[in-house]
């Protein structure tokens, strides 16, 4: 039986292992948008990718951040999916055969695009992950702009465990999951195979989640395997190059702001609100719900 030691342990993280390829992968790519010969950037007709130093770092600074509180959620976490696991399931899967690990994949994979629908979806939700997507830019270093508040997350794996999966293989399913997700930050991968961009998340697929253009918005929420966007209407085909970030303006690149002023906006939101149905709005309505009221008056034409 694993221990907590063991589940924070770098051995069992596959994450730590990809690092050096993380950092390979970001040098490579800003060699390869500051090398390669763009006539459409240099002629002014297509917009220029690339890094930005400001924000680069902005994002390394959150991921580093992330880091700390995703160990946090795993010490917290733990406790709770091994008392169900050990105490609730009907049943304790072995975890020693291929098919195990598919299916512990699978269902990570899936719980994974609840947890990521959701927080999309309902602005309690977006407050938190907001931060991932400020960046204006699509690339391997925005890829490490991770928010600081998982704390959903724990209720949609949850079940997970009391399904009969053994939580430490959980957390190294979540690791590969985020491993994956790393690689389809980038604007130097075109298309891939029909069929691969079919199964699963790509380069492709991920800009258009990250892109604010209204017919992006909200699409393709999957970790590895986009056949759950398929299934259950959220995918959106890549037509054309997404605008990266959110539907307004950020300007900053503190860290604390990214990551909790749309906390603050959303607290200052719940305490003006006229009524408690209005505050069950703010917290549970989608990014950007108002009430009906404010909405019409907004509609009227200026005297």
């Amino acid at each position: 039986m694993y221990d907590l030691d063991q589940v924070l342990s770098l051995q069992h993280n596959p994450v730590a292992y990809a690092i050096p390829f993380f950092l390979l992968s970001i040098v490579l790519e800003i060699a390869a948008m500051t090398w390669l010969d763009d006539e459409g950037v240099a002629a002014g007709t297509k917009p220029r990718t690339g890094y930005k130093s400001r924000d680069f770092w902005a994002s390394i600074s959150m991921g580093l951040g992330s880091i700390f509180w995703l160990t946090v959620f795993k010490v917290l976490t733990f406790f709770l999916y091994q008392w169900v696991y050990l105490n609730v399931a009907p049943i304790q899967w072995g975890t020693g055969s291929i098919g195990y690990w598919v299916a512990a994949m699978l269902a990570l994979d899936l719980a994974f695009y609840c947890t990521h629908r959701f927080v999309h979806e309902h602005n309690i939700g977006w407050t938190a992950h907001q931060s991932h997507h400020s960046s204006e830019y699509m690339n391997f270093g925005t890829a490490l702009r991770q928010k600081w508040n998982p704390w959903f997350d724990l209720f949609f794996f949850l079940p997970l465990p009391l399904l009969g999966f053994a939580p430490w293989t959980l957390y190294v399913c979540f690791s590969v999951n985020l491993v994956w997700q790393f690689f389809t930050h980038t604007e130097l991968i075109g298309k891939l195979p029909r069929w691969f961009e079919f199964i699963f998340n790509t380069p492709s697929h991920h800009r258009v989640h990250h892109g604010s253009d209204e017919i992006y918005l909200d699409r393709n929420y999957a970790g590895i395997l986009i056949i759950w966007d398929r299934m259950f209407g959220t995918f959106q085909e890549e037509i054309q190059r997404p605008t990266y970030g959110l539907t307004y303006k950020v300007e900053t690149f503190n860290t604390f702001k990214l990551e909790y002023a749309a906390f603050g906006a959303l607290l200052r939101q719940v305490r003006n609100a006229a009524s408690w149905r209005d505050r069950w709005g703010y917290v549970w309505g989608p990014p950007g719900w108002a009430p009906a009221e404010q909405v019409e008056s907004e509609k009227q034409p200026a005297a």
